[in-house]
C-alpha cells in the first residue's frame, strides 16, 4: 500500500516552521499498469527463478528416487511418465530455459553489453523467443 500526502501546511523557518501531512491510503491497481516488455523479462526472470526454487526439491526427490535401486527407477518412470508428470516436466523446463537466457541477457547488461534501450528491448524480445522455442520442442519431444 502506497500513501500520497494530501494536504501540507508549512511555514516558513523564521516564524517556528510547523510542517504537517496528512497520509491517505492510495490502491495500486497492478493489473492496469501497461509494463514494457523490458519490465515483463524482468519479472518473469524473478518468477522463474522462484518457481525452480520451489520445484527443486521435488527434483531431486524423484533423482534420489532413481537412483536408489531398479525399483525406485521404475517408480521415478512412472512419475515422469504420466500426462501430469509430463506437464510438469514441460513447465520446469521452460522455466529453466527462460530463466538461464534472461540470466545470460541480465549478466550481459551487467558488462554494457546490450544496455541502449533499442538493444535491450532485441534482446528481450530474444529471450521470449528463444525460450518458447526450446519449450515447443521439450513439449513436442514429450508428448508427441
Amino acid at each position: 500500500m502506497f500513501t500520497v500526502a494530501t494536504k501540507v501546511y508549512t511555514r516558513d523557518s523564521i516564524n517556528n516552521s510547523i510542517l504537517i501531512v496528512i497520509k491517505r491510503p492510495v490502491y495500486l491497481n497492478l493489473f492496469r499498469l501497461h509494463l514494457p516488455l523490458l519490465g515483463w523479462v524482468s519479472i518473469l526472470h524473478r518468477v522463474t527463478g522462484v518457481l525452480l526454487f520451489f520445484v527443486l526439491p521435488a527434483g531431486l526427490h524423484v533423482l534420489q528416487l532413481s537412483l536408489s535401486s531398479p525399483t525406485g527407477f521404475i517408480k521415478a518412470a512412472a512419475i515422469l511418465n504420466n500426462p501430469p508428470g509430463r506437464l510438469i516436466s514441460v513447465m520446469v523446463i521452460g522455466s529453466l530455459a527462460y530463466h538461464a537466457f534472461a540470466g545470460l541477457r541480465h549478466l550481459a547488461m551487467d558488462v554494457h553489453w546490450g544496455v541502449e534501450k533499442s538493444r535491450a528491448r532485441i534482446s528481450a524480445r530474444w529471450v521470449m523467443i528463444v525460450s518458447g522455442l526450446v519449450t515447443v520442442l521439450a513439449a513436442w519431444s514429450l508428448f508427441g
